[in-house]
């Protein structure tokens, strides 16, 4: 009769593998590195495989270790699941939705989209900041139930994530409202003003590239931004004109702060929301699912007309 699988001596090689490191995994586990050393071999006694191969004083994975590993992952993803679910069971009157954001969204995307559960009473919403790449991991580990972003995630076989588009915006010049901006042919003198654009990471920027490459149009980079609230203010500040969707400024074009000098019809920005795969189904992430789906088939349904 074979052994039961000590799920102990499992976790812990779980976070070495992800350290690559015992050092590290030692003080995250609060336990001796001798002691995860001999838990870590006695793993793999078990299973009769080395996880593990030392490289230059680091540790790898061999090939079993990375079976391992995202058996692992599996395993641990799903209990994270089953606590969070049953924490915030709908026998609960309150029920939490943890949500994560892109640091470089719009945060008047984000109002806007949030906007159908903002102050509902039987929600109690979290809303983090991060990189798409920390994000990924906590709504992996179902530390987080939905992240908005800029950007789609990738949708391979083995990946646990759902990725809908939720909206597109787009994208458009604005500026102060100044005589020698407003005497210019913008886009096409886009070489004579400073101009402020997104980072090159950015899909708009990639999208830009291609509008003046197709139009012939030359760009005085001034400076090269990644945050869109940071672009609102310098676009403010600055004798300059700023690549932005339209939501980001919205309030200040209607205030007369900035002016939108023209829409760029060829360059868009696209919101998507990120899910995990999940056994059992957060109703109120499911809810504001579909209600942001149906916004934007309606949205894409009224441009095509």
């Amino acid at each position: 009769m074979s052994q039961k699988l000590n799920y102990l001596h499992l976790h812990h090689f779980w976070f070495v593998a992800k350290a690559l490191s015992l050092t590290k995994a030692s003080k995250q586990l609060h336990i001796s590195q001798s002691a995860l050393s001999s838990q870590i071999k006695q793993i793999e006694s078990q299973l009769g495989q080395e996880l593990f191969i030392r490289e230059n004083r680091t540790l790898k994975l061999t090939e079993n270790g990375e079976i391992a590993l995202r058996y692992a992952e599996r395993i641990f993803s799903l209990g994270a699941e089953m606590m969070n679910t049953l924490q915030n069971n709908d026998i609960h009157r309150v029920q939490a939705l943890r949500i994560g954001s892109v640091s470089t969204l719009s945060r008047n995307f984000q109002e806007r989209f949030l906007w159908p559960i903002l102050g509902r009473p039987e929600t109690k919403l979290t809303i983090k900041s991060g990189s798409l790449k920390q994000l990924l991991k906590e709504l992996e580990r179902h530390q987080l139930d939905l992240i908005l972003s800029n950007k789609p995630v990738s949708l391979e076989a083995r990946t646990p994530f759902s990725c809908h588009q939720i909206a597109k915006q787009k994208v458009c010049l604005v500026g102060p409202n100044l005589p020698f901006l407003n005497q210019l042919n913008l886009p096409q003198d886009l070489s004579k003003v400073k101009t402020l654009v997104p980072g090159i990471d950015s899909d708009i920027r990639s999208q830009l590239n291609i509008f003046c490459a197709k139009h012939n149009i030359d760009i005085h980079v001034y400076a090269e931004v990644d945050d869109m609230a940071t672009l609102r203010l310098l676009a403010q500040d600055l004798e300059a004109v700023t690549i932005v969707p339209e939501v980001v400024v919205q309030k200040e074009i209607q205030s007369g702060i900035l002016k939108k000098y023209c829409t760029l019809n060829e360059v868009e920005e696209h919101f998507f929301a990120i899910t995990a795969k999940r056994h059992i189904q957060h109703s109120a992430l499911q809810s504001l699912l579909k209600e942001l789906i149906e916004k934007a088939t309606l949205h894409s349904s009224e441009s095509n007309e």
